[in-house]
């Protein structure tokens, strides 16, 4: 009962792998509540039947034992006349000692003259034997084979059933090595046999007649006498006392040859032979199925015009090969499904063969209840769900095996990692891989010819792309983490950078479509695959909506991984700058003028490399970065702002030092506005003691998500601050009422 609970537990983890599997509960519901109704229905069926056979079973035992008794009261009938009939005649007793006296001296002058002629007749079947080797097609000594080689065995048996009685062990053993000879050319009979039984289909394909009624003859005659024998022997168990009384009921020592169940069994292993060369050509291309198979449906068509007429009726020939092939048929296809390492195409190949293998099966005459068992245990719905679950598992595998290559080269900073396109934009090297392998598993989804495991091998899709985004995201913050501190060495850094711009890219090509140069992305191509091969309520219910999931998640990671690259360039390359800002130093440094060279650089390192739509997203991330480290160094240390000194001469400077050379770009205006703030900052530092509430308060009324805790550090760095401005400030703050808006600039600085 465990191991039951636990397997239904790991098949509904293996159905409801994801969230969005839960919408499918209903439809698994209905799903089961169906297979079960029909289980039940076959159920009944099957009891129904089985109910019927056990009855006429129980039937025909109380009319066999009604038989038995009849026959045991005739024999005992039989035995009391026998008795009656001695004491009716007088001389009765010297009368049957002299019978037997001459039955037993012509018994011994029989067995006398078969001992002393059996060497000649057997040489004379080995040579008729070697005659037939000859010519194992036709066989012309094969019933006289059989004949002589009958009386030999007869008397093989007889004798050795005498010796046995008389209970002399050594003379046994002298008698066997007369008779060793005998075991050798039965079995080179049996070869023969064997061997015509092998060809049987091939003979009669190849219209030899002949050689099938012979071997039906020898194959008939084994069985009358293995009949016969076994009756006896089982009416010498049952009866023992009373069989000891009829000569007739203890007279044969025939032992049992089998050839009926040989026969059959040499049918069975010439089918197997078959099935075994199979496998190969099956594994190679399993849409040649059918091709394959062909000998399977010409063997029964050669049984049934070829065959039938030359075999006895009772044996229903053709039901009999009929039902071994078919028997051996569901056998190579279970072997086939139960194979854990068995691949989608070859599933898919299998679930297909069972529509044509019943249509062919019916052209031979039989209907699919006349096969037994179905040739898949009626396990296609579950084949159905295993294949769709094959399908997601090569795809999980192949995801998990590209995302590990790319963590090791990642994370190893493995040289010559990376690749470019065709535009000179930098990548990783698994990304076409990537779609390359969704495309092909898509496609053998669709082959299937069922929208519903495409939409679960789609779905499987869908929750892979997500994972991916959120494991490179993952990923790359593990990394950048070691560069945040402040004593973090630089190595490696460069190479992180190169990575970082690389999945950047990577996620805008996913979703890249450009109508003037018949540009198509990944996204868009996978988009019009998966809907050829699912219905259009999935697609507006589901597909549409994970799609424009998937193409923000690839904007937002490819914007992650710019503002990290640039928050790196901020935290490695001015690390010595920035501290540097608003306090003495900054009146005779140029720093504003350092870190916009070292922007040129960046810019002139990285710009052909960089897919051009993310070039704008880079810029403003540098305009947008360099305003909050800039308004944020108000906090350094010894960061004081004199009435003496010229601090709004040089947040001027700073100011149109960063405009020279945002203002080369399409996306100035967007950056010049954000910078807007420095000049409320600088209005604030200026101010009179008293007028800085009103500037604070026209600040807060145009930057809603303005921060008082970076207000109070402002105020701080003037060198007139008290405690009396900021308790005014503050009262202040309480009181001026701001709707919310979208976020500005002022939101990042806490």
């Amino acid at each position: 009962m465990a191991d039951t609970t636990d397997g239904i537990t790991v098949q509904l983890a293996e159905i409801l792998r994801h969230p969005e599997d839960l919408d499918k509960i209903p439809f698994l519901k209905s799903e089961f509540a169906r297979k079960k109704a029909a289980v039940d229905s076959r159920l009944k069926v099957g009891l129904k039947e089985q109910l019927e056979i056990t009855q006429a079973g129980m039937k025909a035992i109380g009319d066999g034992q009604r038989t038995v008794n009849q026959i045991k009261d005739e024999l005992m009938k039989i035995d009391k006349l026998c008795a009656e009939s001695q004491n009716m005649i007088r001389e009765f007793p010297n009368i049957n000692l002299v019978s037997q006296v001459h039955r037993n001296f012509t018994q011994i002058e029989a067995m006398k003259s078969n001992i002393e002629s059996f060497d000649s007749r057997l040489d004379e079947l080995a040579r008729l034997l070697g005659e037939d080797d000859n010519d194992l097609e036709n066989q012309p000594n094969l019933l006289n084979v059989h004949y002589g080689l009958t009386q030999l065995r007869d008397i093989k048996d007889d004798a050795l059933d005498q010796i046995r009685r008389a209970s002399d062990a050594s003379l046994e053993n002298t008698l066997q090595n007369h008779f060793d000879r005998l075991d050798d050319v039965v079995n080179w009979f049996d070869e023969h046999i064997g061997q015509a039984c092998m060809n049987l289909i091939p003979l009669v394909q190849g219209g030899n007649q002949s050689i099938v009624v012979r071997l039906a003859v020898v194959i008939v005659e084994e069985e009358k006498a293995d009949k016969k024998a076994k009756t006896l022997q089982d009416a010498q168990r049952e009866y023992r006392d009373l069989a000891s009384r009829f000569k007739s009921m203890n007279s044969s020592a025939r032992q049992l040859h089998g050839y009926k169940e040989k026969f059959l069994k040499a049918i069975e292993l010439y089918a197997q032979q078959q099935f075994n060369t199979i496998d190969d050509r099956f594994l190679e291309d399993p849409d040649k199925l059918s091709k394959v198979m062909g000998w399977y449906f010409n063997d029964l068509y050669a049984v049934k015009k070829g065959m039938v007429d030359l075999m006895p009726k009772r044996w229903k020939i053709f039901k009999t090969y009929t039902d071994i092939y078919h028997n051996l048929m569901h056998d190579w296809l279970i072997k086939r499904i139960d194979d854990p390492d068995l691949s989608p195409p070859h599933m898919l190949g299998i679930i297909d063969w069972v529509e044509k293998y019943y249509t062919k099966m019916g052209k031979l005459g039989w209907i699919a209840a006349d096969l037994s068992p179905h040739i898949l245990d009626n396990r296609e719905p579950e084949l159905i769900r295993e294949y769709r679950q094959l399908i997601v598992k090569s795809v999980d595998e192949w995801m998990d095996r590209m995302f590990l290559t790319d963590k090791k080269t990642f994370t190893e900073r493995i040289p010559d990692s990376l690749d470019t396109n065709e535009h000179g934009y930098i990548r990783t090297k698994t990304l076409g891989d990537m779609w390359r392998m969704l495309r092909e598993q898509l496609l053998v989804a669709g082959e299937s010819g069922r929208t519903d495991v495409s939409e679960g091998v789609i779905d499987a899709m869908f929750a892979a792309l997500k994972s991916r985004q959120a494991q490179w995201q993952k990923m790359v913050d593990d990394d950048v983490a070691r560069y945040k501190s402040p004593t973090s060495e630089e190595e490696g850094l460069h190479v992180l950078q190169d990575w970082l711009l690389a999945i950047a890219n990577d996620q805008i090509s996913c979703i890249d479509d450009n109508e003037t140069s018949n540009q198509i992305s990944y996204l868009t191509r996978f988009q019009r695959d998966l809907e050829m091969v699912v219905t259009p309520q999935y697609i507006s219910m589901r597909a549409n909506p994970e799609l424009e999931n998937l193409r923000d998640g690839f904007v937002d990671l490819s914007t992650h991984c710019v503002t990290t690259f640039v928050s790196l360039i901020f935290t490695i390359d001015f690390r010595p700058v920035l501290p540097e800002f608003f306090t003495q130093k900054w009146y005779t440094e140029f720093g504003m003028k350092r870190i916009i060279t070292t922007f040129e650089d960046y810019l002139a390192d990285y710009q052909s490399v960089l897919h051009h739509s993310l070039l704008d997203i880079f810029v403003e991330e540098l305009a947008d970065e360099l305003l909050v480290r800039y308004l944020l160094s108000v906090r350094n240390k010894n960061a004081k702002f004199k009435r003496g000194d010229p601090f709004t001469e040089k947040f001027k400077d700073d100011v149109l030092t960063a405009f020279d050379w945002f203002g080369k770009f399409p996306n100035f205006p967007d950056i010049k506005a954000k910078w807007r703030v420095v000049d409320y900052l600088v209005r604030m530092l200026e101010a009179n003691k008293n007028d800085v509430v009103d500037v604070y308060a026209s600040f807060k009324r145009e930057y809603w998500d303005l921060q008082i805790s970076w207000v109070k550090s402002a105020l701080k760095a003037r060198d007139d601050f008290d405690r009396a401005m900021m308790n005014t400030v503050e009262a202040k703050a309480s009181e001026v009422y701001t709707e919310r808006g979208m976020e500005t600039v002022m939101g990042k600085i806490k």
